[in-house]
């Protein structure tokens, strides 16, 4: 079967180049259109054919300045012409299948999703779009597809309300580059894109009541970061944290689960995290937010800690359970290498 994956802005490198790698395994004709990745490498395709087609000038223009303002201007300009240039490099492939990971911009994304001919499938990966332009146009967009796929129960609820049929199909773990020892120390782990809705501020607030814990940030700041660093300093707490904001490359991600006892993520919202498919990939217990797909895995192969959003006690308490607990870090372990067996 010849399959077309579409990520038009490479939001999620590591998951496309999973799926297609697999798919290609299985004999499948693979073609992954995408944009210019600009935060770094991404994965080198095995087996099947990465192509950009979406952003050329924006990608070749801005790689070394991802920050600039100018690129969201031209990006808006680049956006109709890519999607013609997509659905002309779809017409050529030909493929059985086209499976769309992200529509970015819905209220765009209509006038080619519509005209897609052969059979398509869509991963919401972002279930419900926060813009209100987006989500005016989202339930009857999602329509034009003849499959939709969600990667939580709470999501297939959140989209048949909008009255779309989703099919849940659990978030797969990211392999491990290697194997690593069992987790040990005081090392609270917060990584990846950093954006205001991943609530570091809530992980600041809760370390004062961890005392014993130590804490690495890392990831490149999208959203601003100032004011996390302003409250760190505030609570008394900025001594021990180790700030990395940059954008992390695969091969320290290794190095960075290698010291981290647990990996916290506070989210606010988001269905779905590739940061926990890491995490878990790699063995790493986990303390998340009860958001979207999160709390639903980590509580069925008890990989770790499940606190309510926006409650930096309940989640100092988590830490503080699993850092200091005897036994709790190797259960939350073995959960974490459960899930990983399962959903790899």
């Amino acid at each position: 079967m010849r399959i077309a994956i579409v990520d038009p802005l490479s939001y999620t490198p590591p998951y496309d180049d999973g799926l297609a790698a697999a798919l290609a395994r299985r004999g499948h004709d693979v073609t992954l259109l995408a944009g210019p990745f600009l935060h770094g490498a991404v994965p080198e395709p095995v087996g099947y054919v990465r192509e950009e087609v979406f952003l050329p000038m924006t990608g070749r223009l801005f790689r070394p300045h991802p920050r600039a303002r100018l690129r969201l201007l031209l990006k808006g300009v680049e956006y109709l012409p890519s999607a013609r240039r997509l659905l002309g490099r779809l017409e050529a492939l030909a493929p059985d299948l086209v499976h769309v990971q992200w529509l970015p911009r819905p209220e765009l994304d209509r006038r080619w999703v519509r005209r897609l001919r052969a059979p398509s499938v869509l991963t919401a990966h972002d279930v419900v779009p926060r813009r209100a332009r987006a989500r005016a146009v989202w339930p009857g967009l999602l329509g034009w597809f003849g499959r939709v796929v969600v990667h939580s129960e709470r999501a297939v609820e959140q989209l048949a309300e909008l009255g779309v049929e989703a099919r849940r199909i659990p978030h797969p773990v990211f392999e491990a580059r290697r194997e690593l020892s069992p987790p040990s120390g005081r090392t609270l782990l917060f990584f990846g894109l950093l954006r205001e809705y991943k609530g570091l501020d809530l992980l600041v607030r809760a370390l004062v009541d961890v005392p014993e814990a130590r804490l690495v940030v890392a990831g490149d700041p999208l959203d601003p970061v100032e004011p996390v660093l302003a409250l760190a300093t505030e609570l008394g707490v900025a001594d021990r944290i180790d700030w990395r904001l940059r954008f992390v490359p695969e091969e320290e991600v290794v190095t960075l689960m290698e010291g981290a006892a647990a990996v916290v993520l506070p989210y606010r919202q988001h269905d779905s995290s590739g940061v926990l498919a890491t995490a878990i990939g790699y063995g790493r217990p986990v303390v998340v937010t009860d958001v979207g797909s999160l709390g639903e895995v980590v509580r069925e192969f008890g990989a770790g800690k499940v606190v309510p959003p926006d409650d930096a006690a309940a989640l100092a308490q988590a830490c503080n359970e699993l850092l200091l607990r005897s036994g709790e870090l190797d259960r939350a372990a073995g959960g974490a290498r459960a899930a990983a067996a399962a959903l790899t």
